[in-house]
């Protein structure tokens, strides 16, 4: 008897259905569960960012969800001002200081300033007295009025209390001299600087703080075509320097651009200078 062929099974095409099922329950699940922790954690979640942003503000955060604010005391650490604030007002309080020391010297000469004989300027360097020369030399001459030397000492007293750096200055007009003494105008201007220098050093301003120049002719403040404009280039002034000049460095032949001298420390050619030391 022959033996009957067994049956094939029938080929089941919708087995994928249950793994897809399987993954959407399992999808469905994940969802359930990321959803309730968010809003189990979703209150301390909020405290927990508002506490890290009021923490750079300086506040805390309560736990009801309120900001209190966190007072410093006196004794915690200073706010740091930035280097350039810090400067800004050093040289403001230098500046007021030096216009106090000009406001005394004004008192001190205000006969000469009402008579229009003395001024004051204010320049990025400092304070400049001017002071017109008739009223302290003679024409042609670098030796002090005796009228003109109490005016002068009271004005060294007021600097002799500073502590700001002198630079007397001497400028003549263009008329030409040639005398024995003075052969020309530098010579002269440069005397007269070192005349009000010496008494100045004399009555009490320390010398390493006096510098004289001499200009001669060279600094005209008006033009010398006629009486009043050269009479208005003859004089003293007395610069009041609002910044301590630094101290130079030796310039060398191999030094490369960095270590050149800046241009403030360049010398002025030209100028007869006398310093003292």
């Amino acid at each position: 008897m022959a033996r009957r062929k067994q049956e094939e099974e029938h080929e089941n095409h919708e087995r994928w259905m249950v793994s897809y099922a399987d993954f959407l329950t399992l999808l469905f699940a994940f969802f359930v569960v990321m959803y309730a922790i968010s809003s189990v954690n979703e209150g301390k979640y909020r405290v927990l960012s508002e506490s890290i942003v009021s923490a750079f503000r300086n506040e805390t955060v309560s736990s009801g969800g309120q900001s209190i604010v966190v007072i410093q005391a006196s004794s915690s650490q200073p706010k740091q001002v930035e280097p350039n604030k810090t400067q800004d007002l050093a040289k403001q309080r230098q500046r007021e200081k030096m216009r106090n020391v000009a406001k005394d010297i004004l008192e001190v000469l205000a006969p000469l300033v009402q008579q229009g004989k003395v001024r004051v300027l204010e320049t990025t360097r400092g304070v400049t007295i001017e002071i017109n020369d008739s009223i302290l030399f003679s024409p042609g001459q670098a030796q002090l009025h005796p009228t003109s030397v109490k005016a002068m000492q009271a004005v060294a007293e007021v600097l002799a209390a500073s502590d700001f750096p002198i630079i007397i200055e001497g400028h003549t007009d263009n008329v030409p001299i040639n005398t024995l003494q003075f052969p020309s105008n530098w010579e002269l201007s440069a005397v007269r600087a070192t005349t009000v220098l010496r008494l100045f050093a004399d009555a009490g301003v320390g010398a390493e703080r006096l510098t004289a120049i001499g200009y001669g002719e060279t600094r005209p403040v008006e033009p010398n075509l006629l009486a009043e404009g050269r009479a208005r280039n003859r004089r003293v002034t007395i610069m009041i320097e609002s910044v301590v000049p630094e101290k130079g460095r030796e310039v060398r032949l191999d030094a490369g651009p960095a270590d050149a001298p800046a241009a403030g420390g360049a010398v002025a050619a030209g100028a007869s200078q006398t310093a003292a030391r």
